[in-house]
C-alpha cells in the first residue's frame, strides 16, 4: 500500500525541474519557430493521410524532418492548450480551462480573464537569455470581447507582437468577401480598442500577413546576431471559413479544405525563407502542430474518436512535424516516430535544453525534457502520465455531441482511462491495440482501472477547481427536463 501511495503521489506531483548540471551545451543557440494551427485535425495534413487536400509545404517539412503521431496537446480547446504550450504547465494551474470569453462567461465557468503575467513563459526565459522573441498570430490568453484591461502580449516576454481580435496590441483584423460581393465586410471591428495599430486585410490572407511580419523580425534578429524564438499562430483553420474568392468551395468541409490548402501555401513563404537562408537553415528548428482537434464537420481526426472539446483521442491528439536539417541527424529525415508519447507542455523544457537555458530556480514544469526525442536521437516518451480535464462548459456540445462526455482523462503508457469527476463511468482502452477507443476494457482490467482512477482523481483534486461540476449538473437537469 505504501508503494502504491508513493506511485500516485509521484504521478500527481511529477513536475520536472531542469538543473544547471543537465543542460546540454549548444553553440550557437538554435532558433525556434512554433507554428500552432487553430482547430486542425490529426488527419488534416496530407502527410498524415488526408486524401482530399494537399499540404505540400508542410509535407516537405515532414519529408526533411520527423513526423510524430503520438503527440498530444493539454486541452481539447483553444486557450488552455495555448497556456500549456506557453508555460510548460497544466493550464488548470492558471485557471484557464476553456476558451477565454467575456467577463461574465469567464466568471460563470470559474475561470481567469487572462493568463497571469507572473506565470513562467518560454518566451520570457529565452528573452532573458539573449533571444529575440516575437509573437505573430492568435493569442487568446487575454484581451478579448469586453476584457480590455488584460496585459499586452509583450508582458509575457515578447519583444514584438502582432495578433488578431483575441489579444492586446497591434493587430490584423479581417475583411470578408464572398463570390459575387463587390465590397468586403468587416468583422470584429470592436477589437480595434484592444490595441493599435490596426491593419484591415482579407481574412483569406491573414496567415500571410503574420508571415510577412515575422520575416523582417527574423532578419533583424540575424542582423543583431541574436537567436530568435517565434510564435506563428494562424487564425486558420478556425471557422468561420473564408478562402480566397477564386478558391471558394461548397459546404463546410469544402470551405475547410480550401482554407487548409491556402494556409499551407502562405506558410510556405516562411519555410522557404528559412530553408533558403544558409545561416538559418542549419540552426533553426520548426515545429508545426495544432491547438486541439477539429471542429465537427470541418477537419479530420484521422482514425480517432472525438473532435474539438472532447477528451477522446480526436480532441487531444495532434500531428507534430519537426524540421531542422542542421540539428536533426540526416538519417532521420523523412522518418515517422510512432513510439514517443509526449505533449505540448513538454516542448517548453525541451526547447530550453536545446537553447542551453536554465529556468529560474522557482520554476518547475509539468512538462518533461525530451529534446533528444525531438531531434530523433531517442524514442523516449514521458516518464509520467498525461492528465486532462474537460472544458467546464462542455459536458455536452450539441448537436455534434449531445450525449454527456467524460470529465477527466489520463494516458499512462499504452493505457488510457476516461471517467467522470467522481471516478464513475470509466472507459478504459489499450491504445496500442485500439487507438479508435471503440471497446472499453474497464470490466476486464479492474486493478488497472482502480490504479489509474486513483491517480487521475488525485491529480484533479490537486488542481484549482473550475465550475465544471456545477455546469455539468445543470446540463444533466436540463436534459432530464426535456425528456
Amino acid at each position: 500500500m505504501k508503494h502504491e501511495y508513493l506511485w500516485v503521489v509521484a504521478c500527481v506531483m511529477g513536475m520536472t525541474a531542469i538543473s544547471a548540471g543537465t543542460i546540454a551545451t549548444a553553440t550557437p543557440p538554435p532558433n525556434f519557430v512554433v507554428v500552432f494551427i487553430d482547430d486542425l485535425g490529426w488527419g488534416d495534413f496530407s502527410c498524415f493521410g488526408n486524401q482530399d487536400a494537399r499540404t505540400p509545404n508542410i509535407d516537405r517539412l515532414a519529408a526533411e524532418g520527423i513526423r510524430f503521431s503520438q503527440f498530444y496537446v493539454n486541452s481539447p480547446i483553444c486557450s488552455p492548450s495555448r497556456c500549456a504550450l506557453t508555460t510548460g504547465q497544466y493550464p488548470q494551474r492558471w485557471r484557464i480551462t476553456s476558451y477565454l470569453n467575456n467577463r461574465a462567461d469567464n466568471q460563470r465557468r470559474g475561470m481567469a480573464n487572462w493568463l497571469d503575467p507572473h506565470a513562467p513563459t518560454l518566451a520570457r526565459m529565452l528573452h532573458d537569455n539573449g533571444y529575440a522573441t516575437g509573437h505573430f498570430g492568435k493569442w487568446h490568453l487575454g484581451g478579448q470581447r469586453d476584457v480590455d484591461d488584460a496585459p499586452p502580449i509583450t508582458a509575457y516576454g515578447f519583444d514584438q507582437s502582432l495578433t488578431n481580435f483575441e489579444g492586446m496590441g497591434a493587430k490584423l483584423l479581417p475583411l470578408t468577401l464572398k463570390p459575387g460581393q463587390q465590397k468586403p465586410n468587416r468583422i470584429w471591428e470592436d477589437a480595434q480598442r484592444l490595441g493599435q495599430p490596426v491593419t484591415w486585410m482579407q481574412r483569406s490572407k491573414i496567415t500571410g500577413g503574420f508571415v510577412d511580419a515575422a520575416i523582417p523580425f527574423i532578419s533583424q534578429a540575424v542582423a543583431e546576431k541574436k537567436a530568435f524564438y517565434i510564435n506563428l499562430w494562424p487564425d486558420d483553420v478556425h471557422t468561420p471559413l473564408w478562402p480566397p474568392v477564386e478558391k471558394w468551395a461548397q459546404g463546410k468541409s469544402g470551405l475547410y479544405l480550401s482554407v487548409l490548402q491556402e494556409m499551407d501555401r502562405q506558410l510556405g513563404k516562411l519555410f522557404d525563407h528559412i530553408r533558403e537562408t544558409p545561416a538559418l537553415r542549419d540552426n533553426t528548428l520548426i515545429l508545426v502542430c495544432s491547438d486541439n482537434g477539429p471542429e465537427p464537420g470541418a477537419g479530420r481526426a484521422g482514425p480517432f474518436r472525438g473532435a474539438k472539446t472532447r477528451l477522446h483521442e480526436g480532441g487531444i491528439r495532434s500531428p507534430l512535424v519537426v524540421w531542422g536539417p542542421g540539428l536533426i541527424a540526416a538519417e532521420k529525415n523523412g522518418t515517422h516516430n510512432e513510439t514517443s508519447v509526449f505533449a505540448a507542455f513538454d516542448l517548453v523544457p525541451s526547447l530550453l535544453m536545446l537553447a542551453n537555458v536554465t529556468p529560474p530556480a522557482d520554476v518547475t514544469f509539468d512538462g518533461e525534457e525530451l529534446s533528444r526525442t525531438l531531434l530523433g536521437s531517442s524514442t523516449a516518451s514521458r516518464a509520467t502520465p498525461i492528465y486532462w480535464r474537460r472544458p467546464p462548459d462542455r459536458k455536452t456540445a450539441g448537436p455534434a455531441f449531445p450525449d454527456p462526455q467524460p470529465d477527466l482523462a489520463v494516458r499512462d503508457g499504452d493505457w488510457k482511462l476516461l471517467c467522470d469527476y467522481d471516478g464513475s463511468n470509466p472507459e478504459f482502452y489499450n491504445l496500442a491495440q485500439n487507438r479508435g477507443e471503440t471497446t472499453t476494457l474497464a470490466g476486464k482490467y479492474p486493478e488497472h482501472v482502480a490504479r489509474l482512477t486513483a491517480a487521475l482523481m488525485a491529480w484533479h483534486q490537486s488542481m484549482p477547481p473550475d465550475n465544471g461540476p456545477a455546469l455539468g449538473a445543470s446540463a444533466a437537469a436540463a436534459r432530464k427536463a426535456s425528456k
